[in-house]
């Protein structure tokens, strides 16, 4: 009897597992959507500029110009663009692989696992509220600066200051009102916002032009010289501080990714419009940034407003007033972006019974989640009703960064993956004893067999690519001994995953013994020269597996390195945020897990795949299988065969064993013992 009950809890726990790693199969037609497709790429390109240039540009520049970096500002955002440009590649790539709603999350979800796929949904839920109530925040600020601090000093006359700790000095209920308003304004569909963002858009790339020009006009070379600090009055570490803050100025280009279900041509779209919105918004910040500190001494910028005030003082009050309303246009688009993109990564974890059925909705006039945008609106309202700017600008960088980095590895991942694991679609085809139920079935039946037609007619090179991908190169078959007994792309899959932990330790270990590697400490080098070792060797062993890039229109380029690069850089960035704010990230994950094992795991679609085991059995077959075998995908090819873990699959395990009943185990057990 004790062996029955372990037999039971064993079957119990493997489920569980099961279910936590099976990842989600990529549709047959990736374009099919209840969304409207009706953006092309200027509209994309447009929604990621206007989500990044906005409180960035008009309030970030001037603290990190006064209070870290100086004029080595425009390093830090070279340094800043720089990160986000590795991060921006892996979602354009993603974006036209898996053009679908849900960003990072869809991207995990493909290639991590659900678990993970999950968390950096609920992250991205988080990060999304927070951008759209700091932003508002701004907005509300900044109208306040313009009006002589008048809101303010209203609100506190009225309803008394808030003394709690992390909460903002009074209720900003202007913000309140911005959020509730431009929530209600993107109800109208995803056309008139497109519009709408691109006129404002329009007018603050305009603003940023005149900024620069004027800006130069009235340069004195001056304000950096040594008489004022030199360009680096902070060094090095005030470049790389600056860097942190001004990564916050970039968040917001995944909302192009996000939009790629609603793209006309997304797998030209979406890697176009990344790279143009990014390269323009990080040679504009730059440009701004060099013009701010060239017109007036760092030790004259107003923090608060420093662009008006900067032409302020150089008694340019006409440029002033077009400057605040550039402001007021940026940070409009900003939040526009965080609004667009938040109901629709709700939507795409509701599509997958991820999160409460009632989020996937679509409202049939408008084709928008209006339930979500609601839901969402009042959300970032309350957060901007009472919360501090600093300490929602602090909190979102996490999640943002997190994301960041499971992408870049998904990247790696997929890159290694055999094509008939990624592309696995999801329709369950006519078994004996089921027949079709409509003609539509068997124009489904045609699609289906001129697909796999297309497929064998591919030119031979793309065959080859295909049988090779995840396998070792032809140069280093003398590691076929070590690793060739593997399924393809198991060890690249465990690589990432102790590179990741590498990558993590290094990064400690720079910040917590920075001072005794600086110094020569022989340990400290011994630790640090190891650790490096280590996640060299597993991008290494990455590099020497063969690649499938098949059907890839736009494609990073040195995969691993450049992924490897930019995960190392954001958890290099991660480490460097505050341990309170690492309190409240974990505190939000908490609660995510506590939604997820209660309801997602439950109601997964996945689970509701039927495998190609049971397919290939007949119907009275399939219902045959013992309770508490594995139903999962076929991995590699083989019938039957259930979804294995990473661990699994890195270590050849077989699963044969799954398949027994537990009566049948149990009875082994027993013989066992005696």
């Amino acid at each position: 009897m004790p062996s029955s009950r372990r037999a039971i809890l064993r079957h119990i726990l493997s489920g569980i597992c099961t279910k936590m790693n099976r990842t989600k199969s990529v549709p047959t037609d990736v374009m099919e959507t209840p969304l409207n497709r009706c953006l092309n790429t200027f509209d994309i390109a447009l929604l990621g500029i206007g989500h990044m240039v906005g409180a960035g540009i008009y309030v970030l520049t001037g603290t990190v110009a006064k209070e870290m970096a100086g004029p080595g500002i425009i390093l830090s955002f070279i340094l800043a663009g720089f990160i986000s440009m590795l991060a921006a590649l892996c979602y354009a790539e993603f974006g036209t692989r898996v053009p679908k709603a849900g960003s990072a999350y869809v991207y995990t979800y493909i290639s991590m696992g659900e678990f993970w796929a999950f968390v950096i949904g609920w992250n991205i839920l988080l990060e999304h509220m927070l951008g759209a109530a700091s932003v508002a925040r701004a907005w509300s600020g900044y109208v306040d600066s313009m009006l002589g601090g008048w809101i303010g000093n209203t609100t506190l006359e009225l309803t008394g200051g808030i003394h709690e700790p992390g909460l903002a000095q009074y209720p900003d209920i202007l913000a309140f009102l911005v959020c509730i308003v431009y929530a209600a304004a993107l109800a109208g569909g995803v056309k008139a916002t497109a519009v709408f963002n691109s006129l404002l858009t329009l007018v603050n790339i305009a603003v940023m032009v005149l900024v620069i020009s004027v800006g130069f006009w009235y340069a004195d070379s001056k304000n950096w010289s040594e008489a004022e600090g030199g360009f680096l009055p902070y060094g090095i570490g005030g470049v790389i501080a600056g860097a942190a803050t001004c990564f916050y100025a970039f968040v917001g280009f995944d909302s192009i990714a996000t939009s790629g279900e609603e793209a006309k041509n997304p797998s030209v779209s979406i890697p176009v419009a990344t790279v143009i919105s990014l390269f323009v918004v990080t040679v504009g910040y730059i440009l701004v940034s060099a013009a701010l500190t060239l017109m007036i001494p760092i030790s004259e910028i107003n923090p608060a407003a420093s662009l008006p005030e900067a032409f302020g003082q150089l008694n340019l009050s006409w440029a002033k007033y077009l400057i605040s309303i550039g402001a007021l246009c940026g940070m409009t688009t900003t939040l526009l972006g965080s609004l667009f993109a938040l109901p629709r990564c709700m939507y795409a974890m509701a599509s997958d019974g991820l999160l409460f059925s009632c989020f996937g909705r679509i409202n049939p006039t408008t084709q928008v989640p209006l339930l979500n945008l609601a839901v969402s609106g009042l959300l970032s309202a309350l957060l901007a009703l009472v919360f501090d700017l600093a300490k929602l600008v602090e909190f979102m960088s996490i999640g943002t960064l997190l994301a960041y980095t499971i992408v870049s590895a998904s990247v790696i991942v997929l890159r290694y993956r055999p094509l008939e694991r990624i592309h696995t679609t999801i329709r369950v085809p006519a078994v004996a004893g089921r027949p079709d139920d409509d003609d539509d079935d068997d124009e489904d039946d045609e699609d289906v067999a001129s697909q796999s037609s297309m497929d064998t007619s591919s030119p031979t090179s793309e065959m080859i690519e295909e049988v090779l991908a995840g396998r070792l190169k032809a140069q280093f078959r003398c590691l076929e001994p070590l690793l060739g007994r593997f399924e393809p792309g198991s060890v690249v899959s465990v690589a990432v995953m102790l590179f990741i932990f590498l990558s993590f330790a290094i990064c400690v270990e720079l910040k917590v013994s920075w001072t005794q590697l600086y110094t020569g400490t022989w340990w400290a080098l011994i630790i640090y020269g190891f650790i490096i070792f280590a996640a060299s060797t597993c991008v290494a062993l990455i590099a020497v597996h063969n690649q499938n890039t098949r059907g890839l229109i736009f494609k990073v380029p040195l995969v691993p390195f450049v992924p490897a690069l930019g995960i190392f850089c954001n958890i290099l960035l991660m480490v460097h945020l505050d341990a309170v704010t690492w309190v409240r990230f974990f505190v939000w994950v908490c609660i995510g897990m506590v939604v997820y094992f209660l309801y997602g795991i439950r109601n997964s679609k996945e689970g509701e795949v039927c495998s190609s085991y049971s397919i290939l059995m007949t119907t009275s077959e399939a219902g045959k299988v013992p309770w508490g075998s594995f139903k999962g995908s076929s991995s590699g090819g083989k019938k039957g065969g259930g979804k294995h873990t990473i661990f699994e699959r890195f270590t050849g395990r077989s699963k044969a064993e799954d398949k027994k009943s537990i009566v049948e185990e149990s009875e082994n057990e027993t013989s066992g013992y005696s």
